[in-house]
């Protein structure tokens, strides 16, 4: 059976901060609270934990997973940015959104979409998301918690322990999060397109 944290979801606890990355570094896979509802993630450089998230997702190697961000700087590193991008991913972030984008060579091939060399990046606005990134020192993978068969995502703690405490290696309890994903942007073509609607309002891409 898998980990249960309870974190604060104003001021988590370092020591237990600590302890989730050292299970991202291992290989485990986390439930995580965000800025809209909950994750599952994974360490960036990790493919057979990869794998396993894609697994328990039901999702092919075509479903665009998510890298979550400390900063803008660090969305640079693992996407193209044009000043076009730049000036609209400011105003978006940190908040409820993915952006698709071109990725850069730093995104390991396995991850970026195969026809299409592109991969969803956020940076998400909650603090114990933000505070993990920034222990861990670089992104994590990560996907919307919707388990194969359900049509919406998990948000309660409880119930994710119940239904993938045997198969992940640690849920953090920070709290009910939103019932809604991340609104996804893609910004690739000359103008932003709207892919899917969630919490963010796609009024700030212009859409």
């Amino acid at each position: 059976m898998g980990q249960f944290f309870q974190i604060h979801p104003d001021n988590p606890q370092l020591r237990l901060i600590k302890q989730a990355a050292q299970i991202l570094h291992d290989g485990g896979i986390v439930a995580l609270p965000t800025d809209s509802c909950y994750a599952l993630v994974c360490h960036l450089d990790d493919k057979a934990a990869v794998e396993r998230l894609r697994h328990i997702r039901g999702i092919d190697d075509k479903h665009h997973l998510t890298l979550l961000c400390r900063d803008l700087s660090e969305i640079a590193t693992y996407a193209h940015v044009d000043n076009r991008q730049y000036r609209v991913l400011r105003a978006a972030t940190p908040g409820p959104y993915t952006v698709i984008l071109e990725a850069t060579k730093e995104v390991p091939r396995r991850l970026s979409h195969p026809s299409r060399k592109t991969i969803g990046l956020r940076v998400p606005e909650n603090r114990i998301a933000c505070a993990l990134l920034e222990e861990l020192g670089q992104p994590l993978l990560g996907t919307t918690l919707i388990l194969p068969g359900d049509s919406d995502p998990l948000t309660d703690p409880d119930e994710i322990r119940e239904r993938l405490g045997r198969q992940i290696e640690l849920v953090i309890d920070g709290g009910a999060c939103s019932l809604e994903p991340t609104t996804v942007i893609d910004l690739t073509a000359k103008e932003p397109e709207l892919v899917r609607r969630g919490r963010g309002d796609p009024e700030i891409f212009g859409l």
